[in-house]
């Protein structure tokens, strides 16, 4: 299962409807090599279902992750911050056991 906080929720909302997107653009979020942890995360908007997609929804929000994501985001919260600390989507994850300064990247 992956969360979204309401905040989350709303930003993508509105960047869905910014970006002339429909509902029927769903969240992908994807976990990829890279970074200074190793791993890095990648989100974007999709319309297309692959057949091997795990697809959660939460608040309304539909989030399609791959197997192989999956394996490293079960239990993750996307929640996204706009303080004076960082702006951003960021991702609440439990299976991570360390992660860079600018959380974009992590490790298992």
């Amino acid at each position: 299962m992956i969360n979204v906080t309401d905040k989350a929720k709303d930003k993508i909302v509105s960047l869905r409807n910014e970006e002339g997107k429909t509902s029927d653009h769903n969240i992908r979020v994807l976990v990829q090599g890279g970074g200074c942890s190793g791993l890095m995360y990648d989100l974007k908007f999709d319309a297309a279902v692959e057949a091997s997609d795990e697809i959660f929804e939460d608040k309304g929000i539909k989030i399609l992750v791959d197997k192989k994501s999956l394996l490293y985001l079960l239990g993750t919260t996307l929640d996204f911050s706009d303080g004076l600390n960082g702006k951003g989507f960021q991702f609440i994850n439990p299976n991570a056991t360390r992660t860079c300064g600018c959380g974009e990247s992590f490790a298992v």
